[in-house]
């Protein structure tokens, strides 16, 4: 029996045949406990302190030794008496010994047939009361006899034989007072004393209150007794099911930290019986040397240092998926204080762990990307610019911004925005590779930390690499999607000597980036830092200009190319800055898209267009560019009706213009919007045509009226070589078969009409017949009439892009400060010089490793025109290329493309 408080280690008892089943253990003391309780049921005496349940049966299943006894003491008393028993002893005594060998037909009586207490009783009185009786009885017989025994012989006997049946009846109190009472009624009887009477009725009451005291302690011994097995049971089993749940497991081991005892359980998760992992080294069960372990010198210092030990992670030697647990353990010392070994437990701690481990994750990589997050950048950066050694803090920081992310996400929803990003992120890891970290910092803006010093040029052969990379089309949804990205660099030391500095200038470098035309990458330089602040307060006074009527539409004649009549206009907007005066588009419509300003802007072009169309004769059209933002608004429909309405116009004179970039969503949401604005009856446009990225599969169901050709098609259509041409024709033709019209765009020069009429495009809109016009000089326009007339150069000169750029000017030794205003291949506008002599030779310094040589052609004012020695590369946009070439060139009239070593 186990006793003592229930705890863990009393469970781990074990043998040397194996471990203990918990599940055996438990069922067995269940059915010990439930048989003493059927045993002791509806009993009322008590025993002598002995087992508390054996103590309830009153014959003892050794009573038939009496009998020899009661043989043993006739002899004894014969020899003492030198006499022979009278037959009357012999018959009484050889009854009392029949008897007492019939005893354990008594005791299957008492155990198994006795119905009641009563019926007990009496069994035990016939089995131990009368044969005791009936030696009392033989032996007194023979001390009366003539020749028989002396009485205190006779005594001494009966002594005897009461002290054999109080051992042989030990624990059953009521049993040895009935027979020590039946021993000596006889001798009691044979002496006919007042004296002995008075004694052995003395005797009897003194049994009788022996016994009913020893009742009550037996019932108070026998429920404590019952208390401590069920508490016992209780304790055992909840640590069985502790074991086989898998919460938990116990062990033990020697001295020598040999197992001894341990769970079923973890014979179960090594795969291995338990009994197999008795005897060998407990220090077996665990992978002590596993990443993340603590478990090798801590356990090993623990066993050594025969310490105790909490909640120590280790990892379970187990071959197939990975497992940990935790320990605990304590050393076992015996009452003299010598160490025994080890006695512990453990629990499953791989959840936790991998809860940890994810919550870890969350703290340091995107949850949609997997890339690093803003927090371990920031580390990552941090750790490299805090290095011991200088040498060893020189990094760059790429920032980079997805261009036309935005549309995606508000024309096919956050779903697809989010399957796009987890591509990009592929995409940028695969092309970045082990050049440094990538991270994502939210939305769709991600960072690129290169530790170590890298070439200008390769930095920027990699970001070109990064940009054609993303650029690619995307598949979402089974959707063609087409995006771009941007780039800003900053460099360390140079750029910046902390995290905060280096971000910074890379976030202004990335708005130079997308200022410059987006797609492509800018190094970040110290003139940014006022671009930045000119942007911000364009944004406030762009702000202003809205609410303030700040804004104009100004419209540009579209000439019908047969009758060359105006048939309609194109309405653009213009914004004249307070301060800076006429603002470009180019200028300040990227400000309004980034500052969430063009839906507002667009919906009040649409109706200020269609109020001024109002005015103007009924064949005259007037067409407004619609953002794909407004185009995926569904209440545009009702916008453009009530725009219609409010000017009292017929739905057909109203032109919307609609890029490529709608496409982006090829849903039911799209085709949907086109027969919404189809059931308004205005005229639809697919506008800047062939510079999308999206298949020609739309022209099939889209309901457009026009196709307009993009003017980077007829700019340098008329130069020798160029492809324009055939790609004007093939745009043409389709436009014919699918039954639309063609508008030729940006048509400045003679010999430019001449080709796209010669082509056979419907409409031509361009300087050629007349630059946008305000809506008063609109109106006195058509009062004129509708003729139009072609007025302009004969040729076109090199293309040339506006550029607001900050340079420096080498001549003669000096350096002076000026800006680029616009650029071509061949030549540039620069403003900052007054009264430079014509055929003045210049070095521009476009950036510190990039000097153009320049000769200057002419001079107005603190304006220039100059002449590049060498032609300017163009990118594949056809637009110019300020980055520095890989080598140094010399050009023919000796200007120099500088590069810094290193």
């Amino acid at each position: 029996m186990s006793s003592g408080r229930p705890t863990p280690d009393r469970v781990a008892e074990h043998s040397a045949a194996g471990a203990v089943r918990p599940s055996d253990s438990r069922r067995s003391t269940a059915v010990k406990v439930r048989r003493r309780d059927q045993a002791t049921q509806g009993s009322g005496f008590g025993g002598t302190g002995g087992n508390p349940v054996t103590a309830h049966y009153l014959i003892s299943r050794d009573w038939k030794v009496m009998a020899f006894a009661i043989a043993a003491c006739l002899v004894l008393t014969a020899l003492g008496s030198q006499s022979l028993p009278p037959i009357q002893t012999t018959l009484l005594a050889g009854a009392a010994i029949a008897i007492c060998l019939a005893s354990r037909w008594f005791v299957w009586f008492e155990r198994e047939k006795a119905p009641h207490l009563l019926a007990r009783l009496s069994a035990m009185i016939l089995a131990v009361g009368l044969p005791m009786f009936l030696l009392g009885m033989a032996i007194a017989t023979w001390a009366a006899a003539a020749s028989g025994v002396t009485w205190p012989n006779a005594v001494g006997v009966l002594a005897l034989a009461s002290t054999i049946s109080s051992v042989i009846l030990t624990g059953r109190l009521p049993s040895i007072m009935v027979a020590a009472v039946a021993l000596w009624l006889a001798p009691v009887m044979a002496s006919s004393t007042s004296a002995s009477a008075v004694m052995f009725v003395g005797g009897v009451v003194a049994s009788i209150a022996a016994v009913i005291r020893q009742q009550r302690l037996d019932r108070a011994a026998l429920a404590k007794f019952r208390e401590e097995e069920r508490r016992h049971a209780r304790a055992e089993e909840i640590l069985a099911d502790y074991e086989q749940t898998g919460q938990g497991w116990f062990w033990e081991t020697d001295r020598r930290g040999m197992i001894t005892y341990v769970s079923q359980t973890i014979g179960e998760v090594l795969g291995r019986p338990a009994r197999t992992l008795l005897g060998r080294p407990f220090a077996e069960l665990f992978i002590l040397d596993a990443e993340g372990s603590e478990g090798e010198r801590t356990l090993n210092f623990h066993l050594s240092a025969r310490s105790s030990f909490a909640d120590l992670p280790v990892r379970a030697a187990t071959a197939v998926a990975e497992q940990w647990w935790s320990i605990n353990g304590r050393p076992l010392h015996d009452t003299f204080n010598n160490f025994l070994g080890f006695r512990g437990s453990g629990s499953d701690l791989t959840e936790r762990r991998r809860s940890q481990e994810n919550a870890t994750r969350l703290a340091h990589y995107d949850s949609l990307t997997s890339l690093a997050n803003r927090f371990q950048m920031s580390q990552t950066l941090e750790k490299i610019l805090n290095a011991q050694r200088l040498e060893q803090r020189v990094c760059t920081v790429f920032l980079l911004d997805l261009d036309r992310f935005k549309q995606v996400n508000d024309t096919m929803g956050h779903p697809a925005g989010d399957s796009l990003l987890k591509q990009v992120a592929q995409r940028l890891e695969r092309t970045i590779g082990d050049y440094g970290r990538v991270g994502r910092l939210g939305g769709d803006e991600f960072q690129i930390i290169l530790p170590g010093r890298i070439a200008r040029g390769d930095l920027a052969g990699l970001a070109d690499r990064v940009i054609e990379s993303l650029s690619q089309p995307y598949s979402i949804d089974g959707h063609r999607v087409v995006i771009g990205a941007s780039i800003g660099i900053a460099l360390s030391p140079e750029d910046g000597v902390t995290s905060e500095a280096l971000i910074r200038n890379a976030d202004l470098a990335l708005y130079a980036a997308k200022d410059g035309g987006r797609g492509r990458h800018h190094f970040y330089a110290s003139d940014l830092h006022s671009d930045a602040e000119e942007r911000r307060q364009l944004e406030q006074d762009l702000r202003d200009a809205i609410t303030s009527g700040g804004l104009e539409l100004y419209y540009q004649p579209v000439v019908h190319t047969t009758t060359e009549k105006i048939t309609g206009f194109e309405a653009l907007l213009r914004w004249r800055h307070p301060v800076h005066g006429p603002l470009s588009p180019a200028k300040f419509i990227p400000i309004a898209e980034d500052a969430g300003l063009i839906a507002p802007i667009g919906e009040w072009a649409l109706r200020t267009a269609c109020r001024d169309l109002a005015q103007w004769p009924e064949s005259v059209r007037v067409a407004v560019n619609v953002s794909p933002l407004q185009f995926s608004n569904p209440a545009l429909p009702s916008i453009v009706t009530s725009a219609i309405a409010a000017a009292q116009i017929h739905p057909s004179r109203l032109e919307l213009e609609i890029t490529e970039s709608v496409f982006l969503n090829d849903d039911e949401g799209t085709d949907a919007m086109f027969a919404a604005l189809k059931r308004v009856g205005v005229r639809l446009a697919l506008d800047d045509f062939g510079t999308g990225y999206s298949s020609l599969g739309y022209l099939k169901k889209a309901p457009f009226d026009k196709i307009k050709i993009d003017q980077s098609f007829v700019r340098g259509a008329t130069v020798q070589g160029s492809r324009n041409g055939a790609i004007i024709a093939s745009i043409v033709s389709l436009a014919e078969a699918l039954g639309m019209e063609t508008t030729a765009e940006g048509v400045e020069t003679l010999d430019e009409l001449d080709l796209v009429r010669m082509l056979g495009c419907s409409h031509i809109q361009g300087y050629i017949y007349e630059k946008p016009l305000s809506c008063a000089a609109a109106s006195q326009r058509l009062e004129a009439g509708l003729i139009a007339i072609a007025q302009g150069p004969r040729s076109a000169r090199s293309t040339r892009q506006t550029m607001l750029r900050k340079v420096v000017l080498e001549h003669g030794g000096e350096k002076y400060n000026a800006t680029i205003r616009n650029i071509s291949e061949t030549g540039a506008l620069i403003e900052g010089l007054w009264n430079v002599p014509s055929g003045t030779i210049f070095g521009i310094v476009i950036a510190e490793t990039y000097i153009i040589t320049a000769t200057s052609r002419w001079c107005k004012d603190d304006r220039m025109g100059v002449e590049f020695a060498m032609p300017l590369p163009l990118d594949e946009a056809g637009r110019v290329s300020l980055l520095p070439p890989r080598r140094a060139v010399l050009g023919e009239s000796g200007g120099v493309l500088l590069r810094k070593a290193g």
